[in-house]
């Protein structure tokens, strides 16, 4: 117990506390009796200047010229129609020809991938798998769903495997070549 030569008690000091901090506030002759009490001695303090932060490497954009997906698209029109497909109103078609329709624009599709592209799974497991994704995992070849939280290693299921084209092999085009005309028009006589 403390008596009174000795120090303020804990629950004394509370109210001293708030009175010197309005104090402080309010009287500058206070507080600069308050600061001489609490600062030691000490040398000046010199300002250091922050060492600069390393520049972060610039992103580089690669430019996409629209020709190579031009020349797909026209591929596509020509081996499957698919821009006659996309671009024709099918409310008024009944189901059964949308799907005739939709059976022609799949084989000339796949057809074209098979002959322009090869395409290969990014994963090999099943889908419907558990796999276990280590620290370090490539998020471009994995992109993770659902409730992530957390760090690595991630255990889930996949979903889907994923596609990744292991080449390209798109005809070469001539110089005066217009890759936005995907299909010309057509004129009987």
């Amino acid at each position: 117990m403390n008596t009174s030569s000795s120090h303020p008690s804990f629950w004394r000091r509370i109210p001293l506390a708030f009175g010197a901090f309005f104090s402080t506030l309010s009287d500058a002759a206070y507080a600069a009796r308050v600061e001489k009490l609490s600062l030691p001695e000490a040398a000046p303090v010199v300002p250091v200047a922050p060492a600069p932060a390393p520049a972060a490497a610039p992103i580089i954009l690669k430019e996409a010229t629209p020709d190579a997906a031009l020349q797909l698209l026209a591929l596509l029109q020509r081996e499957a129609r698919l821009i006659d497909f996309t671009q024709e109103n099918l409310g008024s078609h009944a189901d059964a020809d949308i799907g005739a329709a939709a059976r022609v624009v799949h084989e000339g599709c796949a057809k074209v991938m098979r002959e322009y592209f090869t395409i290969e799974a990014v994963r090999q497991e099943a889908e419907g798998s558990r796999i276990v994704l280590q620290e370090g995992f490539d998020s471009a070849q994995v992109r993770l769903t659902g409730n992530v939280v957390g760090s690595a290693p991630f255990t889930g299921t996949l979903s889907h495997r994923g596609w990744r084209a292991s080449s390209v092999r798109l005809p070469k085009l001539i110089e005066q070549h217009d890759a936005a005309i995907l299909a010309p028009a057509e004129v009987e006589l």
